[in-house]
């Protein structure tokens, strides 16, 4: 390769920057950022992402020159650390991590502590004074080795020390002698030879670049396939590999290693946040095997406070960081304000205290829920430090869905059975399971369950997707857990002592109470409460900090959005989150009540127009009703209204009962009506005598439901001064003359029912474009058409040739392989179905320049979707209403994007 593919950094020069996080993962751009900005970091080196995708390209082998690159870098972290990598007297410890250009915590592969043997040991031991240190670091790299390079599963390490301790009679959390580490030391060289046939490799350059591969290889493994697909991120982004100076806080009582938050990442509050703990690596912080104390002395008194710890024991065994090592934490206030003044926004950082040196490892954009995330953007607007384009530029559309759902009823009964730490806020209700694989297959079967787990590990990256919310027994509030749960938005309380957990009865017990696998709990993410059943929940409150980001979102954009609604209540709901109008009222959905499907039934069945009129009369006020319902939760913005258009299937009767129903309401004869059920089956319905065509032949219908409209309007009109602009929606229209047949007769009711009332209402005729050939004749179509209303849903079925009812088998294969990059039904697809709606826009308005476009597909609500139809020039675009605010966002990030 003809391109650089090693980049060093380290004493206060780096070769790369921030603004490499492409080429360099976010790990390693930020390494070089820090040192240039002279933070004290361990010097290093970052083999770029080009390489991992050299690497699959090329069979999983190295281009050449890489080797010599990498040599040439460690030479320099040798002489900047002064020790040299494998050296007897005096050697340089390396870590290897992955670093993608966006974090993926947990779910690819680190080694620590790399160029340990037999030899270097003793090089440790009297650099640092400190026999058990050595032994203890020794083994922790074996037992890491062997788990993520050698395929050695981390069982068996873990079984040997827990046997060791119990043969000591010591608990589990005890350290052991250094006698004890050595003789582990040994245990673990046994195992690995045991399980893989070849010893140990003593070479600290073997060992190098099996890790390098090994991390290049953690790229495609499970649970790194899962994170991607659940964020969105491409395979072929692949990842760097950054090779850094070890440095140690678990040498003694002067070292420690942490992990903060330069603000609060559960609730956005400006404080300084995080946890640490004195002698130890950092993965012992994450891995919740002991408590981990906080950061500063008012965090230490709140959870100490929260976990009834006496101030005497808070202090003498949980001491903060600012109490134990004030100078340090000191330091390290400096450090974490001039990273967050730099990158602007809220900093993850991962530090390690050596010798009470200080040493930053890593900082990163820190995960928040979503509500800090919207508290911290607008906190930055209000002091000075980023603009309101910039707050509406860094939220995440899809993630404002986790405030949109309720949260726990302040006034309901609960049973309070522990608690535990508040990891990720909101509320959970669900069966609780213990395995991740049960929650996915119970989640797949529509239940609602509770991932409870001893701790999380990346393995169960599945299961916490799929469950409601996470509780572990171990862990903070930065461990695995927790920072997964922030950002998935799953409630989680972690770090729960109290509960014990029995994996193999699946249960678990809080003093005299035992929860079973099936039962049902609720959590508290804000509270860190666990309740025993269900507890009401009740609606969010979208105000303070949301409501001023969504004035500016509205500020920005330039598409309307609005809803899709069926009945007052969705519509209230929509306009209470922003909608500016009904985009899709479904009026089928209004039929399939008890008096009402009976009444349509007898509608199809009938014999003759005499009939079908008798049971459309029956309609006429219900829908008049609902219509009313729907324009008065409206107040005035505008309501497309879809005519019936469902397969006719799904309101013929199909059981005996349901038959007799229709023949004591019509008086027709039973055998009569399953004769005529049984005409009118069809092999296809999705393509068959739906929307105008059931129009064409029974005009009767839209001539009901358009009269059921326009008096609904009049007398909102003419009792209350409401201003109205009905606009009616013809649908599956294929053809310009389906139209005009269509709409000459509803304009005739129309003006007839403005006659009889005596009122002045404006309405609008248009249609549905949801037909490949509606979308190529759109020129022709706009004649009759006041207005388009693209279907997406039909138009990505009728254009791809896939029923959404029976893809599910297969086209997440699609997916998977890379033929459609997204779900077609899900996000549009631009190079097909996004073709047809932009010639239906532009043939559109070359006939008529002023007709009203929007969208009223479930794309509507898709971010990604949002952006290509603000390109495309829609006027609005329409969606659920819970997805409101998310659209209104996506709409305004679309602008912003547009002027980049």
């Amino acid at each position: 390769m003809a391109n650089k593919m090693v980049y060093y950094y380290g004493g206060a020069v780096a070769e790369g920057d921030a603004s490499m996080k492409n080429l360099l993962g976010g790990k390693g751009a930020n390494l070089a950022e820090m040192a240039t900005l002279g933070i004290p970091v361990p010097a290093g080196f970052t083999i770029t992402t080009e390489i991992c995708t050299a690497y699959y390209d090329n069979n999983r082998q190295y281009p050449a020159g890489l080797e010599s690159e990498v040599d040439a870098a460690m030479a320099r972290v040798e002489a900047e650390m002064g020790a040299k990598f494998g050296d007897a007297e005096n050697p340089l410890l390396v870590s290897v991590r992955s670093g993608a250009r966006v974090s993926m915590p947990g779910m690819m592969d680190t080694v620590l502590n790399l160029g340990m043997n037999d030899t270097t040991v003793q090089g440790v031991i009297k650099q640092s004074g400190n026999e058990r240190f050595a032994w203890d670091s020794y083994r922790r790299f074996l037992q890491m080795f062997g788990d993520v390079v050698l395929e050695v599963d981390h069982h068996h390490f873990e079984h040997a020390l827990e046997s060791l301790k119990k043969a000591r009679g010591v608990a589990l959390d005890t350290e052991l002698s250094a006698e004890d580490m050595k003789g582990l030391v040994a245990t673990f060289k046994g195992i690995i030879e045991n399980k893989t046939g070849k010893p140990f490799p003593e070479s600290p350059k073997e060992q190098l670049w099996a890790a390098v591969g090994a991390v290049f290889n953690s790229w495609m493994n499970d649970r790194a396939i899962t994170y991607r697909r659940l964020h969105d991120i491409p395979e072929s982004w692949g990842t760097a590999v950054s090779v850094c100076a070890m440095v140690f806080g678990n040498m003694g009582d002067d070292c420690a290693t942490g992990v903060a938050f330069t603000r609060d990442p559960s609730t956005g509050e400006h404080v300084f946040f995080g946890e640490f703990l004195i002698n130890a690596q950092g993965e012992d912080v994450v891995a919740g095997i002991r408590t981990p104390q906080q950061i500063t002395q008012a965090g230490s008194r709140e959870w100490a406070l929260s976990n009834s710890v006496p101030e005497v024991d808070r202090k003498s065994r949980f001491p903060s960081l600012e109490e134990a090592m004030p100078e340090v934490f000191g330091e390290l206030v400096t450090v974490y304000k001039r990273l967050e003044n730099h990158y602007r926004d809220m900093q993850d950082i991962e530090f390690t205290i050596q010798k009470n040196r200080l040493w930053l490892l890593q900082t990163r954009n820190g995960k928040r829920t979503i509500r800090a995330g919207v508290k911290i953007a607008v906190d930055m607007v209000d002091e000075g430090m980023i603009t309101k384009e910039q707050a509406v530029a860094r939220i995440e559309p899809e993630r404002l869905d986790q405030l949109l759902h309720p949260t726990l009823d302040p006034n309901a009964e609960k049973k309070v059975i522990a608690r535990g730490l508040p990891a990720s806020p909101g509320a959970a209700t669900g069966k609780v399971v213990f395995h991740a694989d049960d929650a996915m297959e119970w989640a797949e079967k529509g239940e609602s369950v509770i991932l409870v787990r001893i701790e999380t590990s990346p393995e169960d990256i599945h299961g916490m997707h799929a469950a409601q919310g996470i509780l572990t027994a171990r862990g903070g509030t930065t461990s695995h857990a927790a920072v997964v749960a922030r950002g998935m938005g799953r409630c989680c309380v972690s770090g729960c002592g109290e509960i014990q957990i029995d994996y193999e009865s699946e249960l678990f017990n809080v003093g005299y109470i035992s929860v079973n696998k099936g039962d049902w709990i609720t959590l508290d993410g804000s509270t860190g409460e666990i309740m025993l059943g269900r507890v009401p929940t009740r609606s969010p409150e979208l105000s303070g900090e949301f409501g001023r980001l969504m004035g500016w979102v509205d500020e920005i954009r330039r598409l309307k959005v609005r809803t899709n609604a069926d009945t007052p209540h969705d519509a209230e709901v929509a306009r209470s989150f922003g909608a500016e109008g009904i985009g899709l009222c479904r009026t089928e959905h209004m039929f399939f009540d008890g008096d009402r499907i009976t009444a349509v039934r007898e509608m199809i069945l009938a014999d003759d127009v005499a009939g079908r009129r008798k049971a459309l009369d029956k309609l006429l006020p219900m829908q008049r009703e609902d219509f009313s319902g729907i324009f008065k939760a409206m107040k005035g913005y505008p309501c497309t209204i879809r005519l019936l258009d469902p397969p006719l299937h799904e309101f013929l009767p199909h059981t005996d009962e349901e038959i007799a129903e229709v023949a004591r309401a019509s008086g027709a004869m039973k055998e009569k009506l399953k004769e005529k059920v049984a005409a009118l089956h069809e092999f296809n319905p999705m393509l068959g005598h739906r929307g105008c065509r059931l129009a064409i032949t029974y005009p009767e219908i839209y001539e009901m439901q358009v009269r059921a409209i326009m008096e609904a309007a009049c007398e909102l009109v003419k009792n209350d001064g409401f201003s109205i602009v009905p606009e009616i929606m013809i649908p599956l229209v294929g053809k310009q003359s389906e139209l005009a047949l269509l709409k000459k007769q509803a304009v005739a009711v129309a003006d007839q029912v403005l006659r009889e009332t005596g009122v002045e209402v404006t309405y609008m005729i248009g249609t549905m474009i949801e037909l490949p050939r509606a979308a190529v004749t759109a020129d022709e179509i706009a004649h009759e058409a006041q207005f388009f209303s693209f279907g997406t849903n039909d138009l990505t079925q009728t254009s791809l040739g896939i029923s959404r009812d029976d893809a599910g088998s297969f086209l997440g294969e699609y997916v998977r392989k890379g033929i459609y990059e997204k779900d077609p039904f899900v996000s549009i697809d631009v190079g097909g179905v996004g073709q047809l709606v932009k010639m239906g826009i532009e043939r559109g308005r070359a006939t008529r320049p002023d007709i009203k476009l929007g969208v009223c597909g479930e794309h509507g609500g898709d971010p990604t979707s949002v952006m290509f139809f603000h390109a495309a020039g829609l006027d609005y675009v329409s969606c659920s209403p819970f997805r409101v605010p998310i659209t209104r966002l996506a709409a305004a990030q679309a602008v912003l994007a547009e002027k980049k």
